[in-house]
């Protein structure tokens, strides 16, 4: 089986992160993250962001996204996010389990957006003593859909949620790949957001992801909160390295960008080449394909590796490892599907 496109996370580590782990071990080093291999990368962090914000390193996207949230609301509230979030879909409940009962309320939009009018509509319903109350926005950039968020689209979602009294997360999975499609990092903290999971993991690292956190009200014992997570590695630098070296190197922006223009070659390959459509623009390193089933089973039994996503279209994933003979192979199969 071809694993290929499947996700961005069936490939390895890319150089510059696998060098920097291997240059991290030599040695011995103050344990518990800190290290000088950890400062450094959250610094670099800061750097991108252009922000005084605390940062701290976790095993997995899930754990930012879930902890970071249950810093922004409490047992008997909720956040407000795109349906398709990863937070509201691929994440067993944690938010609800880290914020010990914090509900989550979907909310429509195209290409994994939140729209405002929907937006508008959750903040205006009552409080009511029988329900949830939202108490945070969740936007994910680039979104489950590939789609990239404008700053002025960031800014009308929330500067309401501001407003209302609401906090701010997102989640930056693949934030690399927005910032190499335009999005500039440092509107960030510019509009608002009071938690950032930072990507590591889908830009060419092992499984680190960042926890950045911008509001330092929310910081209070987080320390102790991560450990009682199992999130606070005793080897820091070990967790850290491989996201240092892409910072370093500038291999977190240009596997992105490289995985971006992947894309868009496997999306103009399909359009032109194949019967099929696209189910969504392509505006990042994602590609959604509208196939009927006996098509997509077929492209499975001959090899390669693709699921049918919440709506219903297929998904194909490239990587800073995606190369032109894979994409135009694919293509070729895909075509041959007709």
């Amino acid at each position: 089986m071809r694993f290929d496109f499947g996700s961005d996370n069936t490939t390895g580590m890319a150089p510059s992160a696998l060098q920097a782990l291997v240059a991290a071990n030599a040695g011995f080093a103050r344990a518990y993250g800190a290290d000088e291999t950890s400062t450094r990368a959250a610094d670099l962090i800061r750097q991108t962001l252009d922000a005084d914000a605390e940062v701290r390193f976790v095993f997995s996207g899930t754990a930012a996204n879930a902890i970071g949230l249950s810093m922004l609301a409490r047992p008997y509230e909720a956040v407000l996010a795109h349906h398709a979030a990863h937070v509201c879909t691929d994440e067993t409940g944690a938010p609800g389990f880290f914020g010990q009962g914090v509900g989550l309320i979907g909310l429509p939009g195209y290409s994994g957006k939140v729209d405002l009018a929907a937006l508008y509509a959750a903040l205006e319903e009552p409080v009511v003593g029988h329900r949830q109350p939202p108490a945070a926005l969740s936007v994910t950039q680039t979104t489950e859909y590939g789609a990239v968020y404008s700053e002025e689209e960031l800014r009308h979602l929330i500067e309401p949620s501001k407003r209302a009294g609401l906090g701010v997360h997102m989640d930056g999975a693949r934030l690399a790949n927005a910032v190499a499609a335009g999005f500039d990092p440092k509107d960030i903290p510019r509009l608002g957001v009071d938690v950032l999971s930072f990507g590591g993991a889908k830009a060419g690292a092992h499984c680190v992801e960042a926890l950045v956190i911008f509001d330092k009200t929310l910081t209070r014992r987080i320390d102790n909160r991560l450990k009682q997570a199992g999130q606070t590695a005793s080897k820091g630098r070990l967790l850290a390295a491989p996201l240092l070296g892409l910072l370093e190197s500038g291999e977190w922006l240009t596997g992105a960008a490289h995985a971006n223009l992947m894309a868009q070659r496997l999306a103009d390959g399909i359009e032109g080449r194949t019967p099929f459509v696209l189910a969504h623009p392509v505006e990042s390193n994602t590609v959604f394909v509208r196939m009927p089933d006996e098509a997509h089973q077929a492209l499975n039994t001959a090899g390669w590796a693709c699921y049918q996503f919440d709506d219903g279209s297929v998904r194909f994933v490239c990587s800073w490892a995606t190369n032109e003979a894979s994409v135009d192979e694919l293509i070729a199969v895909v075509a041959s599907l007709d």
